[in-house]
């Protein structure tokens, strides 16, 4: 009888519903692989992934068949050349508006407020943000924010998240030094008539997987409907959008 592993597997652990679980095991050791690994080990796989070693070379074989990993020299094991192609061919497909706008979707309707994506442009004191997306309210009173406005940075939620976690702001005053600097801390920033009287924002930063500074997502309101339990919809929404940016 096979053993009982005392450890539940990753794979085990995440499994598909309905999925099959040598599948589920093999994409584990895919997944084990991180950002600055050029190759594992056997022990390494095995111990990322709480499978049996015995397990882990069965697995091994049908990938490295596939060429999705290879046996390097020194025994041990690194991504193989069927990832890139996959990569690229997933790179030639990818369309940010098939992404974005979704999200953007998901945060209106648990919202019932406007939410936008707006990305930095030039440098220095030319620097200014496009709003690249915008999903309007279904409520009829909103601002009319529209999908190609370029707005300044130094005003409205939007801007001052990316001047905060974007390059050093031109000539940013001490005032504004501080705030950013609060907001970097809080991870977001809310306001009401920071750009014009009467509408409120709440902006959250987006951040690719390397970590870099993609974009504000913005969630804007009249500022009689403001309401603070919307900061946490939209970090969230900005987290999972960065994933998968």
């Amino acid at each position: 009888m096979p053993r009982k592993a005392q450890i539940e597997s990753v794979a085990d652990s995440h499994a598909a519903p309905g999925g099959a679980a040598a599948v589920d095991r093999a994409l584990t050791l895919l997944a084990a692989f991180r950002a600055g690994d050029a190759s594992l080990s056997l022990v390494e796989l095995a111990g990322r992934t709480q499978l049996y070693k015995s397990t882990v070379l069965r697995l091994l074989a049908s990938l490295e068949h596939a060429r999705l990993v290879q046996r390097l020299d020194d025994g041990s094991y690194g991504l193989g050349n069927e990832v890139a192609r996959l990569n690229a061919v997933y790179a030639a497909s990818f369309s940010l508006d098939r992404v974005v706008m979704p999200a953007l979707r998901a945060l209106v309707a648990a919202t019932r407020e406007s939410a936008a994506y707006h990305v930095m442009q030039g440098q220095g004191s030319e620097a200014v943000r496009l709003c690249l997306y915008r999903v309007d309210s279904p409520q009829p009173v909103r601002d009319h924010i529209r999908a190609g406005d370029v707005l300044p940075l130094n005003r409205g939620t939007g801007g001052r998240v990316l001047s905060a976690f974007g390059p050093k702001p031109a000539a940013a005053s001490a005032k504004d030094k501080n705030l950013y600097a609060r907001i970097r801390e809080q991870g977001y920033f809310s306001a009401t008539g920071d750009r014009l009287a009467g509408v409120a924002g709440i902006s959250a930063p987006v951040f690719r997987a390397d970590g870099s500074l993609a974009a504000a997502l913005t969630l804007t309101m009249p500022a009689g409907r403001y309401d603070g339990q919307h900061v946490q919809k939209v970090l969230q929404a900005a987290r999972k959008l960065g994933a998968q940016l």
